[in-house]
């Protein structure tokens, strides 16, 4: 096959390769996409949050989405023993949209990548990235395998590295770090949802706490199916014995509240098992290139902030790419690399602070701060960058000192 020249090479097709290739396909770059696998395919990550909701909108993906009649996700419920915790993404601090939607991500990112295609992306399929070679101004030769074994390479100004959970770049240059978030590891499987319920019991998106560290998630989609799946410490996850499919079954006798709903179903596919998901990198850009999305930073599922992050980082760095090819000054690290980790910082603050359990305090705390409630909904639909809201410009210490006010009280409360 014969060379190709681009100004920007896009690894992956998913939300973050989709994103980026629309807004740089919109602004008139030529550009290529190269995806490993062949769509639709399964992926995780099917709970978004209202924030994405803006980057679809901004690069014209919306109104192919919303012609699929996804599951409405106006909000999320977090349950503890008898005590229930609903945040409505219509109540927040910040501004921003107040839904989005739960997908089983190989219809979603199908619709995406044919929508891209539609708005002429060259997108091709099952092509790999064995190698690339990056000169000192930036310019890059990728080494493309297609399926047929044959090879080509793709010149390109810049790349965009959107390859998620297969992280092409920090493979070839080396970049990966282990992640600062405890060993935590996950198994799901989707179901025919035979037993749900009608109403919104039956379609609205919930956590299962079943203790510190062990959570339980259900994502019904518009199609009669749901995703379920259980995180917790890898020790534990793998003192359950058998074949995932037996150890899933085991793990769904944990779930008072969903056990009945759920006992006896088939699994559409064997469960899927992935230990200490938790991942980072040493830097998020370097000349030439830059890190979206799962392919740079991925955190916890217990926020669902993978997809967001995902089409946050590839949209920046889109618009960064195009100022830069233009001709315009851009500081990669304190618009991209700071911005992205401010928002990082945010949502691993949470992450950490759940499984300490400072978190869950302030969530199953009774009776509510309405105030306090509405400050932390706004995190959870991804607004991380409004420094307006207490609970994003004080993370670092909020979440935990309110905790220890809470529990101190607790104390007091029942010495007296």
């Amino acid at each position: 096959m014969n060379d190709i020249h681009v100004d920007v090479l896009i690894i992956g097709a998913g939300p973050s390769g989709c994103v980026a290739a629309a807004y740089l396909k919109n602004q008139g770059y030529n550009i290529k996409v190269v995806e490993k696998s062949v769509f639709p395919r399964f992926v995780i990550g099917e709970s978004l949050l209202p924030r994405c909701m803006d980057h679809f909108e901004e690069v014209g993906l919306i109104d192919c989405l919303k012609e699929a009649n996804f599951e409405v996700k106006s909000g999320a419920r977090f349950l503890r023993g008898d005590i229930v915790c609903n945040f409505d993404f219509s109540d927040k601090h910040s501004e921003g949209w107040d839904w989005t939607w739960q997908v089983p991500r190989a219809d979603f990112d199908h619709i995406l990548a044919n929508e891209i295609i539609k708005k002429g992306v060259d997108l091709s399929f099952e092509h790999e990235v064995v190698g690339v070679v990056i000169a000192e101004d930036g310019s890059s030769k990728t080494a493309i395998k297609t399926k047929n074994g044959e090879t080509y390479n793709v010149h390109a100004k810049f790349i965009i590295d959107s390859s998620g959970y297969g992280r092409v770049l920090p493979r070839l240059l080396d970049l990966d770090k282990p992640s600062t978030l405890p060993d935590h590891s996950s198994i799901f499987t989707h179901v025919i949802d035979a037993r749900r319920p009608e109403g919104e019991e039956g379609t609205r998106i919930t956590f299962d706490v079943l203790d510190k560290d062990t959570w339980f998630w259900v994502i019904p989609f518009s199609n009669g199916n749901t995703s379920l799946g259980f995180v917790s410490k890898t020790e534990y996850m793998d003192s359950f014995e058998g074949t995932t499919t037996e150890r899933m079954k085991q793990m769904l006798k944990l779930s008072d509240y969903y056990y009945d709903r759920f006992e006896g179903l088939d699994f559409l596919f064997d469960p899927v098992n992935i230990k200490n998901y938790s991942k980072s990198v040493k830097q998020l850009f370097g000349k030439g290139y830059a890190l979206t999305g799962n392919s740079s930073e991925f955190l916890d599922p217990v926020f669902s902030s993978g997809v967001t992050f995902a089409t946050e980082s590839a949209l920046l760095s889109a618009k960064l790419i195009s100022k830069e090819l233009k001709g315009e000054q851009v500081d990669w690290e304190e618009d991209y690399s700071n911005y992205m980790k401010s928002g990082v910082a945010v949502f691993s603050t949470y992450v950490k602070e759940w499984y300490t359990g400072n978190l869950q305090t302030l969530f199953f705390h009774r009776p509510e701060n309405l105030e306090v409630k509405r400050q932390i909904c706004a995190v959870l639909a991804g607004y991380v960058w409004d420094e307006t809201n207490p609970f994003v410009k004080k993370h670092d210490r909020i979440v935990k000192n309110l905790a220890h006010i809470i529990n101190m009280e607790k104390e007091k409360s029942e010495t007296n």
